[in-house]
């Protein structure tokens, strides 16, 4: 153990290096040089490959943590012990005066001072380092409060529109009573850009699908659902001419949807058939129909081309919605988060809350 903390230093090693008849350093690598190398390498390389999974964690294919991930705190343990590795190479210190420097330079306290030139320009280096570091660690809860800011706005001005809990139906159904039918478009085209932003900013931070609403009785998975649901009900059942806005509005929709549940690895097919079985009945379609149409909405006349036209836009986000209103345990509301029986549910992301064996919990 000894002999691996033996240091030489560098003024004795140069002139070793430069008399070769004294057995100074080559300055050539042989065959077994260069297979070494190679081994370093390939062992560096999946180091380097395993360093990733460290920092991001690992779910496995049923969406169990298998392993958590150290987010930003790795990439500072490795410049850490790396600094500490040089201030020791320096050999004037010993291993815990190295990492005391290394510590005192990165965090910028300055309490412990490099003994010589090398060690105080490695000090400003890593000084260096752990501004930008500090730097980065304090804007990443602001850009991961500010998309959550952006996402709970929506929510809440969709209560005002769809009811709480939000519901598709009522929300074509105030808007006729209002004499605001038209006005839909524009809902359309900014509920659009609400899931391409949810798209970006959940796959970035994924903890934010796990951020509850301000209120309990909310939740932006089922508001997406309410919005979704709308547009499918105004594409498919009411009498007006074609518009682009609510069909696009779904593409965006079923496309983030089906992003986020991708990264819980919740299984989800990219090109279903419009006649897939969906997590909606037929009766509770009907239902909705004669709702719109008992408050006077024009109803197209063949209410089974309606069924076959809501199902074929609802077959496109059905899966991802109602895993992911499972996931991230979302209050009850129709159409999404009532598709399933496990109230109680808790989701793989916390398996050490779950029973063996079960889904549930007391």
């Amino acid at each position: 153990m000894s002999q691996l903390f033996q240091r030489k230093p560098i003024a004795a090693l140069m002139p070793e290096s430069t008399d070769e008849d004294a057995g100074g350093l080559k300055r050539t690598l042989g065959a077994g040089d260069l297979v070494m190398l190679a081994i370093g390498a390939v062992i560096g390389a999946g180091i380097f490959g395993a360093i990733g999974t460290a920092a991001a964690g690992q779910i496995g294919p049923n969406g169990e943590v298998i392993r958590v991930g150290a987010g930003p705190a790795l990439v500072f343990s490795f410049l850490l012990l790396g600094y500490s590795a040089m201030f020791f190479a320096l050999g004037e210190v010993s291993p815990s005066e190295a990492f005391t420097l290394a510590g005192s330079s990165m965090l910028t306290l300055g309490f412990a001072m490099p003994p010589d030139d090398a060690g105080v320009f490695l000090s400003f280096t890593a000084a260096g380092l752990g501004l930008v570091l500090l730097a980065l660690f304090i804007t990443y809860l602001p850009s991961l409060y500010g998309a959550f800011q952006r996402r709970e706005r929506g929510v809440a001005k969709l209560e005002v529109r769809a009811g709480q809990p939000p519901s598709g139906a009522y929300l074509i159904e105030l808007a006729w009573t209002v004499g605001r039918l038209e006005n839909l478009r524009a809902l359309w085209a900014e509920w659009e850009d609400w899931f391409t932003d949810v798209d970006e900013s959940h796959s970035s931070f994924p903890a934010l699908v796990f951020f509850r609403s301000t209120h309990p009785d909310q939740s932006w998975i089922t508001a997406a659902g309410a919005i979704l649901d709308g547009a499918a009900l105004f594409a498919s059942t009411v009498d007006t001419p074609r518009q682009p806005e609510p069909e696009f509005m779904i593409r965006s929709g079923y496309l983030c949807l089906r992003h986020l549940a991708e990264f819980f690895n919740i299984p989800v097919d990219h090109d279903p058939r419009p006649d897939d079985p969906i997590s909606i009945t037929r009766e509770e379609f009907d239902a909705a129909a004669e709702r719109l149409r008992a408050s006077g909405v024009p109803l197209r006349p063949d209410r089974d081309r309606s069924w076959r036209d809501f199902a074929g836009w609802r077959v496109n986000y059905d899966v991802a919605l109602v895993a992911l209103a499972r996931l991230s345990m979302a209050p009850r509301a129709p159409w999404s988060s009532d598709r399933y029986e496990d109230v109680h549910f808790v989701p793989p992301a916390l398996p050490w809350l779950r029973r063996s064996g079960t889904g549930t919990r007391g």
